[in-house]
């Protein structure tokens, strides 16, 4: 019996100790998250919306938008979706709509990307950022500064290094719009 008793109680303590850290799986819906944490360090599942503070691992929307400030891994829409990232996003965004407010580290896979600073590269038909872009590649991109842009119709206010595609326009390109290819003048 006593051997039970310290058993429990040593399961008690590692219980309690282990729900003081992270939370290593996690499913999120609208306003509910499973444990009720704010961090993950694992896998999430979220469907339609799951919103949380930091994902550290992989971070999976079946349906819906995954929401979360600092996400440090995988994003990945299962069927449709959208990862919605709100400060730094460090690793892979993989899905159907990518939208980054904050400083992205890696890449941003999908049909659409809407990002705003990004030390990596874009990949997806329309690449829409409001900052800085180390490269886009897709059918259009729009940015306020970019090194490089590969797709039919590229658009930026200062480009660094090539924009090759169709149509390339660059405010600073040494003609503002050219095809084929243009850089800085």
């Amino acid at each position: 019996m006593k051997k039970r008793l310290v058993v429990a109680a040593l399961a008690s303590v590692m219980a309690s100790s282990f729900a003081c850290a992270q939370a290593p799986v996690m499913f999120s819906t609208i306003d509910m998250n499973a444990p009720n944490d704010n961090a993950v360090k694992g896998l999430r599942l979220s469907l339609l919306h799951g919103k949380v503070s930091e994902v550290k691992g992989v971070d999976v929307s079946l349906i819906g938008m995954s929401e979360t400030d600092r996400t440090t891994g995988l994003n990945f829409n299962l069927m449709f979706g959208a990862n919605k990232v709100n400060k730094e996003m460090k690793g892979l965004s993989w899905g159907w709509f990518n939208w980054n407010t904050g400083q992205t580290t890696g890449v941003n896979l999908g049909a659409a990307n809407i990002t705003h600073n990004v030390n990596g590269v874009n990949f997806s038909i329309a690449n829409i950022s409001d900052g800085n872009t180390t490269a886009d590649i897709g059918i259009v991109s729009l940015s306020k500064q970019s090194k490089v842009q590969v797709g039919i119709f590229n658009h930026t206010r200062n480009i660094e290094g090539v924009q090759v595609g169709l149509i390339n326009c660059a405010d600073n390109g040494f003609l503002k719009c050219f095809p084929f290819i243009n850089f800085a003048k």
